[in-house]
């Protein structure tokens, strides 16, 4: 599947831009905008420098609120305390809203040895306590969310909200395969991890994943009994949509890729019996990218759109203005954050 991305390239050809998405003819009480970032700062790409442009751009934004979806250090670096405490205080400088969504890099990579070889487990249970401790946002405001576990515990990370007649819908769904571990050479793999600890590992995937579909499930049902027109899903693994595939094969049922596959069959079915607008957002693999990948070239879901946001060493965000009194709900717009591009260019 080659699946129609528009590139940024693209969307500065001019009048053409996100012709999907055009602006509606009016801003009503309906319409507001939201900020979607993640996959920053990463030390080993310098982004700490670039930040404080990236937050002032979003804080002088009309932004009602931001969702951060996901890998709030790179993958490379060690998962110590400091660094979800520094990312709670980085939240906290937005005068806006911040709704985080967990990534790979702070927990389910966690227990590679240039991570600090932690049980990655242990810092998914430390992401609940610390980071889902209160049933409110981040950020110098807060917005009050609906957890699908009580604070603290237990998918307490799996959040929703609605907003003028669109509901957005926040998963666990990291990278690195949704933390499934497909055999012996995978789990000891540059890891610290034992065979007990990846027996454990598939666990806790199958036991979230459940969750997951049944959070997934739950908020369509809620949005179609309230008569809402769009949802927003935000999650942070990129699920396979860009591998290629071929007559034989999907690319989110092979074997590297098959932790997301009950999820995406079930986020098809879904989206199928929804007569609104879905736009699903996730990070991981850090290119701006917007298309219709599901669920495959001859089988498009129309009321199906992907959005890939920034990451490093791209420090910069997307904003998308949602009106539920237009035709396709959300328009899409990447915000480069000026000074940063030039970082970009001259990233290694």
């Amino acid at each position: 599947m080659k699946p129609l991305t528009y590139t940024l390239n693209t969307l500065a050809a001019g009048a053409a831009l996100l012709a999907l998405w055009s602006a509606p003819a009016y801003a009503g009480e309906s319409r507001f905008t939201v900020g979607l970032w993640g996959d920053m700062p990463y030390a080993k790409a310098k982004d700490e420098a670039a930040m404080p442009a990236l937050l002032a751009d979003m804080n002088g934004s009309d932004i009602a609120f931001s969702i951060y979806d996901g890998d709030i250090k790179d993958g490379s670096s060690e998962c110590k305390d400091d660094v979800y405490a520094a990312t709670m205080d980085m939240f906290n400088t937005l005068a806006k809203p911040v709704i985080y969504v967990p990534g790979d890099n702070e927990w389910t990579d966690c227990h590679r040895t240039n991570n600090g070889g932690f049980d990655n487990l242990e810092r998914l249970a430390h992401i609940r306590k610390t980071m889902f401790s209160s049933v409110e946002s981040f950020g110098r405001t807060h917005l009050v969310l609906e957890h699908q576990g009580k604070p603290g515990e237990t998918f307490s990370e799996n959040t929703r909200y609605v907003k003028h007649g669109v509901m957005f819908v926040m998963l666990n769904v990291p990278g690195s395969n949704n933390n499934k571990v497909n055999g012996e050479e995978i789990c000891k793999a540059k890891s610290a991890r034992t065979p007990a600890q990846c027996e454990a590992d598939n666990a806790e995937w199958a036991e979230r994943n459940a969750a997951n579909i049944q959070w997934l499930d739950q908020s369509f049902a809620k949005a179609k009994a309230g008569g809402l027109k769009g949802i927003m899903i935000v999650l942070q693994a990129d699920m396979g949509f860009d591998v290629p595939e071929s007559e034989k094969d999907d690319e989110s049922h092979l074997p590297e890729r098959d932790g997301y596959a009950p999820f995406l069959d079930a986020l098809t079915a879904a989206t199928k019996a929804f007569a609104g607008q879905v736009l699903l957002v996730h990070g991981d693999t850090h290119f701006f990218k917007l298309d219709k990948p599901l669920a495959n070239a001859t089988h498009m879901l129309p009321n199906f759109t992907r959005l890939e946001t920034f990451g490093s060493p791209n420090v910069h965000w997307v904003k998308v203005t949602v009106d539920a009194t237009t035709r396709n709900i959300f328009r899409v717009e990447p915000m480069i954050v000026p000074g940063n591009a030039l970082k970009s260019l001259n990233a290694e």
